[in-house]
């Protein structure tokens, strides 16, 4: 967390939230209500299913992505997040085998501890760290955004740095008591639920396919270089330009980019059994 000037709402900026925060699906009043209200967090999902494993993947939005210096640009809403794959492997829940996270328009990939999988046409970033929440005992993934731009990595690309919120994962959220909460609960969005983002997916909040509408109202682009409008994506939008999967395949296609990041032994199907991306 960053409180350092007014766009940070003193820390408020860098808290994660639904898109509909502030009680409606207008993309281009986000900024401007950011500073008021509640900021319960959420985290969106999605799972898409083959024969032999689940991709989960998780969006973690803000309504500013904002700047204290001169030299950087500023734009309403953001969305990073992270692809998960997970093995069937007969048990209740599968096998974490790897993660793909989204950092800005890079991708990072990481492996957890004992995974089979390895290095494919992209290099493996580092290790996927797990770690026991004291809510239901079991052993989680864990991720890290910086402040401000929000990209995310698993943890130790980025970490807490001074101030910092600590989310776990809940039934319902709640809105950090202060900016370094080490203990806040989070809920969880479904993307495809009624009425849910891919429901909305041609009209607002987005100004285009998979992406968020935003505008300059509310001081964006004030003591930074500018602020960009339209520039915030949902998972159907993100793209490592530099990769070989296309925009939002990440998504929609995520057994793809998981087959063209890492070499994966033994049984893996690119054919769904369930993805209503498709």
């Amino acid at each position: 967390m960053d409180q350092t000037g007014s766009h940070a709402l003193g820390g408020r900026s860098d808290y994660i939230t639904r898109v509909d925060f502030d009680g409606d699906w207008n993309g281009t009043n986000n900024w401007d209500n950011a500073g008021s209200g509640s900021l319960d967090a959420y985290a969106y999902w999605s799972s898409v299913e083959t024969s032999t494993h689940w991709f989960l993947t998780y969006m973690f939005f803000h309504p500013r992505d904002w700047t204290d210096s001169f030299f950087d640009t500023e734009h309403e809403n953001d969305a990073e997040g992270v692809l998960l794959a997970v093995e069937k492997d007969g048990s209740a829940y599968g096998t974490l085998r790897a993660a793909v996270t989204v950092a800005h328009t890079d991708f990072y990939s990481y492996v957890p501890a004992g995974s089979t999988w390895s290095d494919g046409g992209e290099d493996i970033d580092g290790t996927l760290p797990m770690e026991t929440s004291p809510y239901d005992g079991a052993a989680h993934p864990v991720t890290a955004q910086e402040a401000k731009g929000h990209g995310l990595k698993a943890r130790g690309g980025y970490d807490i740095v001074g101030d910092g919120v600590v989310y776990y994962p809940s039934a319902t959220g709640e809105t950090p008591e202060h900016p370094d909460d080490r203990d806040v609960r989070y809920g969880l969005v479904d993307i495809f639920a009624p009425g849910g983002l891919w429901d909305r997916r041609d009209t607002d909040p987005f100004a285009s396919r998979g992406t968020f509408a935003g505008n300059t109202s509310g001081g964006c682009g004030d003591w930074a270089i500018g602020c960009s409008t339209n520039s915030a994506n949902a998972p159907w939008g993100w793209d490592d330009g530099d990769d070989v999967p296309g925009r939002g395949e990440l998504a929609t296609d995520p057994a793809r980019l998981m087959a063209e990041y890492f070499t994966t032994p033994g049984d893996f199907s690119r054919t769904y059994v369930s993805n209503r991306y498709r």
